[in-house]
């Protein structure tokens, strides 16, 4: 192009990528709602076509369902025994919920004894904690069942020399949570150390033992454990020591979770 003098002009045109408010990236959020619409639908769907009686088998399993430790697994593997007769479902759906569901609950009616909760609560604890089942000790005492959260080398459930819960005792204690949140056992936490001492005289083992015990216990209220059924909150220090013949052993620090059965629960004796 030229004017009229004969001088050359060049005019250049800027190309805009993307279709400004004719993009496309509205496209995806429509997309993402309408497969949420769709999930929202199926759901309605799948409500109204069981009946109510066997409802309760459907909401156990999304209510105890974790992304986490079922990856990979679909509630359509189960779609038999939801629409089977109730007393099938129960059997089916129920073996998935073991170590989740209330059935330590010592309350609905059937009074379960020290040595069945013991049981039960060991099953669960092989199913979800089994990579770290040697740190996590159940018997039975003369009063009701004792869970015991034990350190190891290199796997402490605290901080060195701190009330600040690892990782590791946090997903415990949320198993066992889980387990006995709606059973009716009052409940006593213990805190119990080494026999490591500390440089200074003005923070003691007897310190530690219990500030741990109620960290413990703030943990649990936080889960779901009713306030009301604790009974004792202690710190032994180091003076009931899990391995008396090395009582700097870190197996000695450990945490130990007492629950009291209804005909015992006045016993203090803690034997095996």
């Amino acid at each position: 192009m030229s004017d009229q003098q004969g001088n050359i002009i060049i005019k250049k045109i800027k190309k805009v990528s993307g279709g400004g408010h004719h993009g496309g990236s509205w496209k995806v959020a429509y997309a993402d709602f309408v497969t949420a619409m769709m999930a929202f639908f199926l759901l309605l769907w799948l409500i109204t076509m069981v009946s109510p009686e066997k409802r309760p088998a459907i909401a156990a399993y999304f209510k105890y369902f974790s992304i986490f430790e079922s990856s990979g697994t679909s509630f359509l593997e189960h779609e038999n025994a939801v629409l089977t007769e109730p007393s099938q479902s129960e059997e089916k759906v129920e073996p998935e919920l073991e170590g989740n569901k209330a059935t330590l609950s010592s309350n609905e009616g059937k009074e379960t004894s020290p040595e069945t909760f013991q049981r039960l609560l060991k099953q669960a604890i092989e199913k979800k904690l089994g990579d770290i089942k040697d740190q996590i000790i159940v018997d039975t005492f003369k009063g009701g069942v004792r869970i015991q959260l034990v350190d190891k080398e290199g796997k402490p459930m605290f901080d060195l020399g701190s009330a600040k819960p690892t990782p590791l005792a946090l997903r415990i204690l949320r198993v066992i949570a889980e387990n006995i949140k709606s059973t009716t056992n009052p409940i006593s936490i213990e805190g119990h150390t080494d026999s490591l001492a500390y440089k200074t005289s003005n923070y003691s083992n007897w310190e530690l033992s219990t500030e741990r015990a109620l960290t413990t216990r703030k943990i649990i209220e936080q889960m779901g454990i009713d306030p009301s059924r604790l009974k004792t909150i202690s710190g032994y220090a180091d003076t009931e020591p899990l391995i008396p013949d090395n009582p700097k052993d870190p197996r000695n620090r450990r945490i130990s979770i007492l629950l009291y059965f209804p005909k015992t629960a006045a016993g203090t004796d803690k034997t095996g």
